[in-house]
Formats: C-alpha cells, sequence, structure tokens
C-alpha cells in the first residue's frame, strides 16, 4: 500500500487541456474591455462614484477567481468541474458590468440618450466621443460632420477661404450648446450692429456668443445652405433637417429660419423626436391624474382641452396622451403643423402654411367628416378651426385640442375666446390638463436646509409636516475646495418635468362655464381634490426634486418675463450671496 502523494504544479497543468485555460480568457477579455471602455468612461462622464465602481468590479473579478480555484469536483470523476468553473466564473463577471448598468440606467443625471446600452453603434460612440477624429476638407480641417437627410455630408471648405471661418464659428455654436445641455439655440439681432447667440438649458435662457451683423447673416446663410433651404428667400419662415456628427455621436437638428423687420432669425432644436417621446409614467403625472387620463381614452366624444404656456410641453403631451388609444381599434388622427415624432399606427396630417390648398380650419372639417373616433389637433390657431371641432359627433368622436393657456381655467376662457359661444362652448368640453415646466434640482449638488415656520406659513405648507426643504447649489468640495458642480455646470439644476391640473368638466363646472364665472369654474374643478399646478409644484418641491424659488418662478405671473441667465460657469456678481459648497459625490 502506498502513498499518494500530491501533484506538483506542473503535474497538475500537464493534466489540464491546453484549450480550457484559453477559454477563460474570452469572459476575461470581455469583461476587462466592458468595464475599462464602457462602464469606466461612463461613469467618469456623468460622475457616478467612479472609483467605486472599480472597487465592484475588481472584487467580482477576485470573487470569481477564487471560485474556479476552489471548485470542488463535480461529476464522478470530476469532469464537469471545468465547465461549471466556467459558467460560474463568467456569470460573477458579467454580474459587477450589469449592476453598473442597472443602476447608472436609473441615476437622475444620465439623461436619456445617454443610458448605457451594448449596442456597437452607441459603444463606439461613448469611446469615439472623447477622441473624435477630424474631418479633412479641401484642405481645411473639421471636428464635426454635417450630413444631411439624403445621407450627403456638408464640404469643409479651403482653410484660406472666409467660408471656413464661418464653418468653425457654426460648429463653436453646436460644441457650446453640447457642453453646457442645451436642448435649442437661437441665432437673432440683438441690435443693429449684432447678432446674440441664446442656449436654452432646461428652458432658461443662457446669453451666447456675439457676431457682428454681417457675420451673423453669413452663419444663418451656412445654416440654410446645409440643410439645402433657399438662401436667397429672406423672409419667409423655412424648415429643414440636419445630422451632426462627432465620431460615431450623431444628433439630428430641427432647424427653422425665419426674416423679421430686425432681420433673420435661426432656430436648431436638438433631437425632437426624443424630446417628446414619453410614456404615461415618464412624463410626470400623479397616479390620480393618470387614472383619469387613461379614463379618457377608454370614453367617446367630446373636447379635452389640453394647456400649456408656449415651449412648455404641449406637444409632447399630446404625443403622450394619443398614445394611450388604441391606434389598432381605432381610428386615431393628428393635425399638425410640424410632425415632431412618428406615432406608430395613428395617421399624422401635416398641414403646410406655405403650399396651395386648403386652409388649416378647412383640414380640420374634412378629416372629422371621415368618422375618426379620436382626433389630435396640435394647435387651435383661429376661431375657424375651433367651430370645425365642436361640430364632430359629440357621442363617437374625440377630439383633443391643444391651445396655448397657463391653467385649467385659463383654457376655458380661451376656448369660449375662441368659439364666441359660451353655451358651445360648456356643452363640448369634456376635460381639461395645464401643464408647465419645472426644473429639477441636480441630485450632485442640491443642499438641504430646515425651513422657518414663517416661510412655511407663506407656502401653506404644514409645519409640523415639512422639516426639510432643498434649494440648488452649482457647487461641490473637490479635496476642501468649492469648484463648479461639473454634472449641472454650476447652474444647479439637471433637466425638467411637468406639472400638471387635470380634471373633468361635470355639469357644474358646464353651468359656471356658460356663465363665465371663473371664479365658480375654479371651485368646482377643485372639487374633485386633485392638486393645481401650484399644489403639483409644492408637492415637488417637498419631495426634494425642486426648489422653493423655481417654484415660485415657474408659477408665478406669466407676465414677469426673465431675462436671459449667465452663461453656466461665469462668475457669479460679486453681490450674490454664495451658497455653502456640498461634498462632491
Amino acid at each position: 500500500m502506498g502513498f499518494d502523494l500530491p501533484l506538483s504544479l506542473a503535474e497538475s497543468l500537464n493534466l489540464v487541456s491546453w484549450w480550457k485555460p484559453v477559454l477563460f480568457l474570452f469572459p476575461l477579455l470581455a469583461w476587462a474591455w466592458a468595464v475599462s471602455t464602457v462602464c469606466d468612461k461612463h461613469a467618469a462622464k456623468y460622475y457616478l462614484e467612479r472609483e467605486r465602481w472599480n472597487y465592484i468590479h475588481c472584487i467580482a473579478a477576485f470573487i470569481a477567481l477564487l471560485a474556479v480555484l476552489f471548485m470542488p469536483p463535480i461529476g464522478s470523476g470530476g469532469e464537469f468541474t471545468w465547465i461549471v468553473s466556467f459558467l460560474v466564473f463568467s456569470g460573477l463577471l458579467a454580474s459587477s458590468v450589469l449592476a453598473y448598468v442597472t443602476v447608472a440606467n436609473k441615476d437622475e443625471r444620465v439623461p436619456e440618450n445617454g443610458k448605457v446600452s451594448f449596442e456597437l453603434s452607441k459603444l463606439a460612440s461613448l469611446v469615439e466621443s472623447k477622441n473624435p477624429k477630424k474631418v479633412k476638407g479641401k484642405g481645411g480641417t473639421s471636428v464635426l460632420v454635417f450630413r444631411r437627410v439624403d445621407k450627403s455630408a456638408v464640404d469643409v471648405p479651403a482653410a484660406d477661404s472666409p467660408d471656413f471661418e464661418v464653418r468653425l464659428a457654426a460648429e463653436g455654436m453646436i460644441t457650446r450648446a453640447v457642453d453646457i445641455r442645451a436642448t435649442k439655440f437661437d441665432l437673432a439681432p440683438s441690435n443693429k450692429e449684432n447678432y446674440q447667440v441664446v442656449y436654452y438649458v432646461d428652458g432658461v435662457k443662457t446669453a451666447g456668443e456675439t457676431f457682428p451683423a454681417a457675420s451673423g447673416v453669413k452663419l444663418i446663410d451656412f445654416w440654410k445652405a446645409a440643410a439645402k433651404l433657399d438662401v436667397a428667400d429672406r423672409r419667409k419662415k423655412q424648415s429643414g433637417d440636419l445630422t451632426v456628427e462627432r465620431g460615431s455621436a450623431k444628433n439630428k437638428l430641427h432647424i427653422d429660419t425665419q426674416g423679421g423687420q430686425s432681420g433673420q432669425k435661426l432656430s436648431v432644436v436638438f433631437d425632437p423626436e426624443q424630446q417628446v417621446r414619453k410614456t404615461a409614467e415618464q412624463i410626470g403625472w400623479t397616479a390620480e391624474q393618470t387614472e383619469l387620463i387613461r379614463g379618457w381614452s377608454s370614453s367617446r366624444g367630446g373636447v379635452v382641452l389640453l394647456a400649456a404656456p408656449p415651449e412648455s410641453g404641449r406637444t409632447t403631451t399630446l404625443y403622450t396622451v394619443m398614445k394611450m388609444h388604441d391606434a389598432y381599434t381605432n381610428n386615431v388622427q393628428t393635425v399638425e403643423i410640424e410632425l415632431e415624432d412618428a406615432l406608430e399606427g395613428i395617421r399624422q396630417n401635416k398641414w403646410d402654411p406655405q403650399a396651395e390648398g386648403p386652409d388649416f380650419g378647412t383640414l380640420v372639417r374634412s378629416i372629422l367628416r371621415r368618422d375618426p373616433d379620436v382626433v389630435g389637433i396640435a394647435q387651435v390657431p383661429d376661431p375657424q378651426t375651433a367651430k370645425e371641432i365642436v361640430k364632430a359627433d359629440p357621442e363617437k368622436c374625440r377630439v383633443y385640442a391643444s391651445i396655448p393657456a397657463d391653467s385649467a381655467v385659463g383654457a376655458v376662457q380661451a376656448w369660449v375666446k375662441l368659439l364666441g359661444d359660451p353655451d358651445a362652448a360648456a356643452k363640448s368640453v369634456h376635460g381639461v390638463l395645464a401643464q408647465k415646466l419645472i426644473r429639477k434640482l441636480c441630485i450632485n449638488c442640491k443642499q438641504a436646509y430646515q425651513p422657518t415656520p414663517d416661510i412655511l406659513k407663506k407656502l401653506g405648507l404644514p409645519p409640523d409636516k415639512v422639516k426639510q426643504l432643498f434649494r440648488k447649489g452649482g457647487e461641490v468640495l473637490v479635496k476642501n475646495k468649492p469648484e463648479q458642480c461639473p454634472v449641472c455646470q454650476g447652474t444647479g439644476y439637471l433637466q425638467r418635468e411637468g406639472i400638471f391640473e387635470v380634471f373633468n368638466v361635470d355639469d357644474g363646472a358646464r353651468e359656471m362655464i356658460r356663465a363665465q364665472n371663473w371664479a365658480g369654474l375654479k371651485a368646482e374643478l377643485r372639487k374633485s381634490a386633485l392638486p393645481s399646478i401650484q399644489q403639483a409644484a409644492l408637492r415637488k418641491a417637498i419631495e426634494g426634486f425642486t426648489s422653493v424659488e423655481e417654484v415660485l418662478r415657474v408659477t408665478a405671473d406669466p407676465a414677469a418675463t426673465p431675462k436671459p441667465a449667465a452663461q453656466p460657469g461665469a462668475a457669479p456678481a460679486a453681490a450674490a450671496p454664495k451658497q455653502p459648497a456640498k461634498p462632491k459625490a
């Protein structure tokens, strides 16, 4: 009887097929690539606790290695051990990557177009956006590629050409807009000598570059030529689309130009489809409001008014409500001037104000005569259109009419004014939804504080229940030194969300409409116990999503127009009180 001596390391390795260790390299290399190229760069871009996540990835890899080394024999002769080890090893490596993706995609700091995806095109975009390749033209070099609808690229002028300076200035506008998270920018005359760029960051105007008038005109001509618009026509409104590419990162641009007494104006909107693409869960309705609106989508007949001030999300809400109807069992249509997004199963009718043909109201009438089940009217521009809407079958056809107004009562007042007949307005209205957009506090730098009883009393909030509110920060502490918050670029806010008031119109409310008793109508609507816009905004302040200052700004008298804000990153005014910085998250 002899003793079985333990195998040496060399002898042990000789018993392992050479291809088995090589097989383990594949998940290891895939994991290393995903962590270093995707997760780490994404965490750095959106400031998602990069160092902590790197520790998590390394710990997951160490545990995976231990699992392989100490895996007990499986099977009669241990023949299944390596298979189980391979699966466990791969699963543990993948778990850290999947954990990052799950957590990062739910983080408020990550915009919708920044969600982690393992589609090859999006991965390439993330990598190349850090080091974009330069595009060589006729002697000039460009960072961005402008591509038309037909996929053709806009030529880069020669480096010694005056047009090259115009091209670089246009690229600078795009780069600046992306850096400060702008969703839109305008270029228009600020006076007789200059043109001014104004960026829209979370809905707030931010002053940008100033150009001499001659350069401003050349810049607008560049954008018009790039989008294949008529450069010579400086008065008529024109629209076109472009795609701008930086490496593999792409943004769709919608371009509008129009003349005026002081000169031409240019508006460029980034990714218009993404801006209006929301679900009922994403748009910001409360549970009670969602239930009421779902009731609208399952009923027939009557007019529902959708109201908001300009640039406050009316199109997004119209599209969201339209998509709640089953377009495959119902005849669902829209009438629009600008098609912001394609709605699956819904027939979208576009009216071109520049083309010959019927006016808007006549087009609406022809569509309503085809017995549709649901029609969404993107805007009601004149009394004729309103009168055509109320002629729709009150028992079968549901019409959503989008009008500019800052409250539910204001929407009804506008509807009565359009029709010129309070009785017809009262009979036609089934419900009303009004909204505004409010900025959300940056979760990386927002600051908690204890409100005083006087402030809570002025806001109508119970002092015994509201112990803490939040204000904007704008700064973080990096190595005990205050620095501008890298997430919001010092604004203290990040993205916007809707605040809504949603009401059914019952017989009591109709009597108030007929009498044009607006105070009485307001009281009737409040009987539903659903929140007003102001109450919805205060709820978001109590929950820490926004600040009291933002609530007051949004719900104040709309006649008070704010001036363009200082550029992100600009030094604050000397007299402005400085908030204490918050440690960097």
